[in-house]
């Protein structure tokens, strides 16, 4: 491995041929370490260095030694006063903990799935729905923020600058994924979905003139593929659900692309909060000029007929809260974990999500579209575990 820190001071330098000869054999003076404790190394992990090797090798021999033999103790007495201040359960546990994030995260998904279907089936308009559920998300926030629970974080026109794009496509893919949960089955849907990764390598490769690895582009193969093969036989399937879907796909890939511009340092609850917000703003025309004039004339008179005021108000509540806490979950957990965790994660949620909207709604799929389902999935599957491999290596080399 190379090392990419340089010596302070030039101590490695000024070491004598047989130092370095005695030093050879020593683990921890074998590479460059820089202050703070930390080894910089290309393609591997930061591990913990007890002794600077400038200082240890500008030092005579007798005193080499005598630190040497100290630095187990410094290092014991350092971990006795680390392990002093884990109080907390989440830092006695943080697998414990990062597992629990998992499955809240996936709870929410999968109960908003299902109920959000149910609704659009009683309820079939989805650019209002996609509205209330932003909607319940900002109330929630604001009744946090009005308990301090976060604190509410300043925003400036600069940042808000920022966060339009981010917002707007976020809004755009939220309300078309809504369109097309109302068309077809859930588990299309997400199977639909699925090629959401192609979409974003094409993007990198040909807007953003980023090359992407053909290690890669060869992993979306299955993905196409499979997605193809689903769609042929889908019971469900109609251009409405497939083209919202494809049109998700693609404002959630410009959503992750402004992201990347919008670095603002807030943490991610505000964030998620203020891009709600706007957001909202932006889902409230179409779902006037939309769904507005079909909604005065029958549609909550039927709807209330169907399940009753009380009922219906409920469920635009609860699907709005866990809309916006599965998004909030999710975020946070990425905050605690590596790229690669969480892109498997958020494989296996969309498994889940299929798995359990089957079993809720007993969609009849043929046996054709089970096996596209399958390859579409297993190819998102390796495509995230590869990108996520190649983004570890280009940080901890950055490192």
């Amino acid at each position: 491995m190379a090392a990419l820190g340089t010596l302070p001071g030039g101590g490695a330098a000024a070491a004598s041929a047989p130092q370095r000869q005695r030093l050879r054999g020593s683990a921890s003076l074998a590479a460059a370490h820089v202050p703070g404790g930390a080894r910089l190394v290309c393609g591997g992990q930061l591990r913990p260095a007890p002794v600077l090797a400038s200082s240890a090798l500008s030092l005579s021999g007798a005193a080499r030694r005598r630190i040497l033999r100290a630095a187990p103790d410094a290092v014991a007495s350092s971990g006795s006063a680390g392990e002093a201040k884990l109080q907390g359960f989440a830092e006695k546990y943080p697998t414990l903990v990062t597992g629990f994030f998992f499955f809240v995260w996936y709870f929410f998904n999968v109960i908003f799935n299902i109920l959000n279907k149910k609704i659009l089936n009683d309820f079939p308009y989805p650019y209002f729905v996609s509205a209330s559920h932003l909607f319940i998300g900002v109330l929630y926030c604001l009744i946090g923020w009005s308990f301090g629970f976060p604190k509410r974080a300043p925003v400036n026109s600069a940042l808000l600058k920022q966060l339009v794009p981010v917002a707007v496509c976020h809004a755009i893919g939220h309300v078309t994924s809504t369109v097309s949960f109302a068309a077809v089955a859930v588990s299309f849907a997400h199977t639909i979905k699925a090629l959401e990764p192609f979409v974003n390598a094409a993007a990198s490769q040909f807007i953003l003139g980023q090359p992407v690895p053909l290690t890669l582009w060869m992993s979306l193969v299955p993905v196409v593929v499979g997605v193809s093969v689903a769609s042929l036989t889908e019971l469900s399937f109609n251009w409405t659900g497939f083209i919202n879907a494809m049109i998700s796909n693609i404002s959630f890939t410009y959503r992750s692309i402004y992201s990347k511009k919008a670095m603002t340092g807030m943490d991610s609850t505000n964030l998620y909060a203020y891009i709600s917000i706007i957001a909202l703003i932006v889902c409230i025309p179409p779902a006037i000029i939309i769904d507005g004039p079909k909604l005065v004339q029958y549609g909550f008179k039927d709807a209330i007929a169907k399940v009753g005021l009380a009922k219906l108000i409920s469920n635009f509540f609860v699907v709005g809260l866990f809309y916006h806490l599965y998004n909030q979950v999710a975020t946070n957990t990425l905050e605690r974990v590596a790229p690669l965790s969480h892109a498997i994660g958020n494989v296996l949620k969309r498994v889940f999500v299929i798995g359990f909207s089957i079993i809720v709604f007993g969609n009849k799929i043929t046996t054709q579209t089970g096996i596209g389902t399958s390859i579409a999935i297993f190819g998102v599957a390796l495509y995230s575990f590869l990108k996520a491999k190649i983004e570890e290596e280009k940080r901890v080399c950055f490192l």
